[in-house]
Order: structure tokens, then C-alpha cells, then sequence
């Protein structure tokens, strides 16, 4: 009785162990791009503002 629940345990073992699935990374044939788009407007800006209140200061009567 203790030798067949040992089979037993043992198939199932074997069959359940046979079931995993299995991972696999494939690399992409096609390099990898990145695109990006950068926005500098606002430092654009910022160093703009800064020229304009340095002018404004330098030249109070200019306005």
C-alpha cells in the first residue's frame, strides 16, 4: 500500500514537474530607436527675460 502511494507521488510529481512553462527572451532584430523631443522654449524665455530686465535697468527711459 505504501509502495503504490509512494508511485503515486512520484508520477505526479514527474507530470506536474513536465508542465512548467517555459520564458525565453528573443532580442529584436531591429535596432532599438528613441526618439525624443526635448522642448527649450522655456529657456529661451527665462535668458530672454533676464536680457530685457537687465536692458530695462540699465536704460530706464528707453520705454
Amino acid at each position: 500500500m505504501k509502495t503504490k502511494t509512494l508511485l503515486c507521488a512520484v508520477a505526479a510529481l514527474t507530470l506536474s514537474a513536465a508542465c512548467q512553462p517555459k520564458v525565453q527572451i528573443v532580442p529584436s532584430k531591429e535596432p532599438i530607436r528613441i526618439e525624443l523631443t526635448v522642448n527649450i522654449n522655456q529657456e529661451i524665455r527665462v535668458r530672454l527675460n533676464k536680457d530685457v530686465e537687465d536692458l530695462i535697468s540699465n536704460n530706464p527711459d528707453l520705454f
